[in-house]
């Protein structure tokens, strides 16, 4: 069964950092790409960054240059590193597999929390 297991989330003030982690099961984890999504209360789940299996990264325009995503495969985990966070990167925070086509499969994980106050 396909598993996703957040952590790393808490309360930061802005300007801050957290780094999250996602460990994977169920699955060849080194052989799919890995996404970190976020979602506020009342709105659609957001992609944030995707890692392919090769290593490449693409990020959405909100994350350039403050988030890193990168994976170990050896430890079936992915990570996203959230740096210089403002109020509006307040979250929560999910992982998820992506196929070759580019669909998420699996089912969402508990995610973890992110708020970003002072």
């Amino acid at each position: 069964q396909v598993q996703f297991v957040e952590s790393g989330g808490g309360l930061v003030q802005p300007g801050g950092s957290l780094r999250l982690s996602c460990a994977a099961s169920g699955f060849t984890f080194n052989n799919y790409a890995m996404s970190w999504y976020r979602q506020v209360p009342g709105n659609e789940r957001e992609l944030v960054a995707t890692i392919t299996a090769a290593g490449t990264t693409t990020y959405a325009d909100s994350a350039k240059g403050r988030f890193t995503i990168s994976r170990d495969n050896a430890k079936n985990a992915v990570y996203l590193q959230l740096n210089s966070l403002k109020p509006e990167d307040t979250a929560a925070y999910f992982c998820a597999a992506r196929n070759k086509f580019g669909l998420r499969f699996g089912s969402w994980g508990q995610g973890t929390q992110v708020t970003v106050s002072s």
